[in-house]
């Protein structure tokens, strides 16, 4: 006869070997971030000025920086909540860990061309659909365990699950909302994004 505590416990072992491994993918993007910042060799000039240069791979770097961290909250929080996972989960999760670990590449090509006036718009949509899908992963994760009570703990409620789904839901349409507004002014798009990524700073509903 099966233990039902012997069952949990493997259930919980299995959430926590999910979470260790996110985390360290969610390190390592937001880790690369960084290194596209790279130091500048001057030979003329003052090394002040070319640092002052350099400004939009310091802007992409925060900009990236705080929405991966924003994301790696939110996956905490979501699986404070839930205490079994299936196949399904570890799919989903990796896909997810897929577009996150995409960021680092996408932050370096906007930050190489965001004052670039023929390729600024593409670096942006680039940069745009990046975090677009990443919102759509999260979001497949979230409702996928959602759609199955017995994934939850016990002792979460439907109103805490609730407002969870409707934080997350307008991700991916607010990302999409900075392609199209991109279409308009690059600025803007990116004005959103640092909006938005301010915006889930604020703590998640208990």
């Amino acid at each position: 006869m099966t233990d039902p505590r012997r069952d949990v416990e493997l259930h919980h072992a299995d959430t926590s070997r999910l979470e260790a491994f996110s985390d360290g993918v969610f390190a390592i993007a937001i880790t690369l971030l960084v290194i596209e910042v790279s130091v500048p060799h001057v030979d003329e000039g003052s090394l002040a000025q070319a640092l002052r240069d350099q400004w939009p791979s310091y802007a992409g770097y925060a900009l990236s920086f705080v929405i991966i961290g924003i994301m790696w909250m939110n996956h905490h929080a979501m699986f404070r909540d839930i205490e079994r996972i299936d196949h399904g989960v570890n799919v989903l999760n990796l896909l997810l860990l897929m577009c996150i670990s995409f960021v680092p590449f996408t932050t370096a090509v906007l930050a190489d061309y965001m004052t670039d006036e023929q390729h600024q718009l593409t670096a942006v949509l680039a940069y745009g659909a990046n975090f677009t899908i990443t919102a759509i992963a999260f979001n497949g994760l979230w409702l996928y365990v959602t759609r199955r009570p017995e994934f939850i703990d016990e002792h979460v409620s439907v109103a805490r699950i609730r407002a969870r789904t409707l934080r997350y839901l307008p991700g991916p349409f607010l990302y999409a909302a900075g392609i199209l507004l991109a279409f308009i002014s690059t600025w803007l798009s990116l004005a959103l994004w640092a909006g938005l990524a301010v915006l889930y700073l604020l703590p998640p509903p208990d």
